[in-house]
C-alpha cells in the first residue's frame, strides 16, 4: 500500500481512543505504512498535558511533515481552485497528492472530497 494521510479529525479520533481509528492505524503500522500529518494539523489538534496521552501515542508512529514556503503556496493555490478557505483541510489533501498517497483519514469527509474533487485525482478517503 502506498502511503496515507491524517487529518485533524483523525487526530482527535485517536486522542479519544476510537476503536476504529486505532485498528486503522494498527493496520498501516502492521503493513509498513507510516501515516503522515501535516504540522498544521497537529497544531489544530494538540493542547498538550497527560489528557492527550493517546494522541502522543498514536504521533509517535506517525510522520510530522513540516511546512515550507512553497508547500503554503501551494496550500494557496490549492484553497483558491477548491474554492476552500480552511488551509487545515487543504494542507491535508496538498500533502497527499504531493506524496501520491492512495487514503486520507478523516472525519469531515466532505470537506476532504471537495478538494480532492478540485483536483480530479482519485484518493480514497477512510472516515472516522
Amino acid at each position: 500500500m502506498a502511503g496515507v494521510t491524517y487529518d485533524t479529525g483523525a487526530l482527535i479520533a485517536g486522542d479519544r481512543n476510537d476503536r476504529r481509528m486505532w485498528a486503522l492505524h494498527v493496520g498501516f503500522i502492521a503493513e509498513e505504512v507510516v501515516p503522515s500529518v501535516p504540522a498544521p494539523v497537529v497544531a489544530e489538534a494538540w493542547r498538550g498535558g497527560p489528557r492527550q496521552a493517546s494522541l502522543a501515542r498514536l504521533l509517535a508512529g506517525c510522520d510530522i511533515e513540516e511546512m515550507t514556503a512553497i508547500q503554503a503556496r501551494g496550500v494557496g493555490e490549492l484553497a483558491g481552485q477548491a474554492d476552500h478557505e480552511d488551509v487545515v483541510d487543504v494542507a491535508v489533501v496538498e500533502g497527499a497528492l504531493r506524496r501520491d498517497d492512495q487514503v486520507i483519514v478523516t472525519s469531515n469527509e466532505s470537506h476532504i472530497r471537495k478538494i480532492v474533487n478540485a483536483t480530479r485525482k482519485r484518493i480514497r478517503i477512510e472516515n472516522v
